[in-house]
């Protein structure tokens, strides 16, 4: 499915070629996950008043996450002894270390599998025009994904998130691909302290793709983020790093606060009007068998 220009289409389909992930139904604020051979029912709050699929599938789950009975602020995994410490998946050709964490994730954002494709393609063709490795910034990069699909396409990529152990995992992530050895700066910091160095010292990248969180802060900082409030600055100081024509940028975005008419705003106003005017704006989710999509927010991006 082509996404559209200019506007907000229809749900991308995720092609991550060789992958153990699977969406195996979703409805009732739920969704059922397939990671390899691990299943796991977790949160899905834009599902709230859709039926589901296949009741039956659901008693399959190795674990499900939400609150206690009798929790009013507490939640976490309802295990069996199928759920592991860790395991390992395979997703857009690169292997991933899966692990469940207290928030309720497991390292690995499926809908992030099509941009993560599409930044190592724009990658790999730029870079091969232009004769040299691209140099690119990933800020709130997290497991590591699109830095792994990035540099896989050749890419330099400075990889940044706040959390040490996110840091951490992505390095082992890189390790188990294949990618120990690929140039990849690895950087534990707040991305808007990191922008905002790495432009008094002048550094430059040639591309940025950016995951910013609803809201967050940066351990041991303090310092709070909110994503209404805080992503036109940080975009504006992505800008002054690339300049106004940057090979390509990625924005991904999973808020229900902004919609994509004000994401691709936001962009205008950091990059130019002239140059964000030809960004896809394009709907993530993940198809369950049916055909019908979970939602997941939007991606906005564009090459040069």
């Amino acid at each position: 499915m082509q996404p559209l220009r200019g506007a907000a289409c229809t749900i991308a389909d995720v092609d991550p070629g060789a992958s153990d992930y699977a969406l195996l139904d979703f409805g009732q604020g739920r969704r059922l996950d397939r990671f390899g051979a691990v299943t796991v029912d977790r949160p899905a709050p834009g599902a709230a008043d859709i039926p589901l699929l296949d009741p039956t599938a659901w008693s399959g789950a190795a674990a499900r996450f939400g609150r206690a009975a009798g929790a009013d602020d507490l939640a976490g995994w309802d295990s069996t002894d199928g759920l592991p410490v860790r395991w390992d998946v395979v997703i857009h050709g690169l292997r991933m270390e899966l692990r469940p964490t207290p928030a309720g994730q497991v390292g690995l954002f499926p809908e992030h599998a099509e941009p993560a494709a599409w930044a190592e393609g724009r990658a790999r063709a730029i870079g091969t025009r232009l004769a040299r490795p691209l140099e690119v910034l990933n800020l709130f990069a997290y497991t590591g994904l699109a830095t792994l699909a990035m540099a896989r396409a050749g890419a330099h990529v400075t990889h940044v998130d706040a959390s040490r152990p996110a840091v951490a995992w992505a390095r082992r992530n890189a390790s188990a691909a294949g990618l120990g050895d690929a140039p990849v700066r690895w950087i534990v910091e707040d991305a808007r302290a990191f922008v905002s160095r790495e432009a008094r010292r002048g550094r430059r990248y040639d591309a940025v793709v950016l995951d910013p969180p609803s809201y967050g802060h940066a351990p041991h900082r303090g310092a709070a983020w909110r994503l209404e409030a805080d992503l036109g600055d940080l975009l504006s100081g992505c800008a002054v790093l690339t300049g106004p024509a940057p090979a390509f940028v990625v924005l991904t975005a999973h808020t229900t606060g902004l919609e994509a008419a004000e994401l691709r705003a936001r962009v205008a106003v950091a990059f130019g009007g002239t140059l964000a005017s030809r960004a896809e704006v394009v709907a993530l989710g993940m198809h369950r068998p049916d055909g019908r999509q979970l939602p997941a927010g939007y991606a906005i991006r564009w090459a040069s």
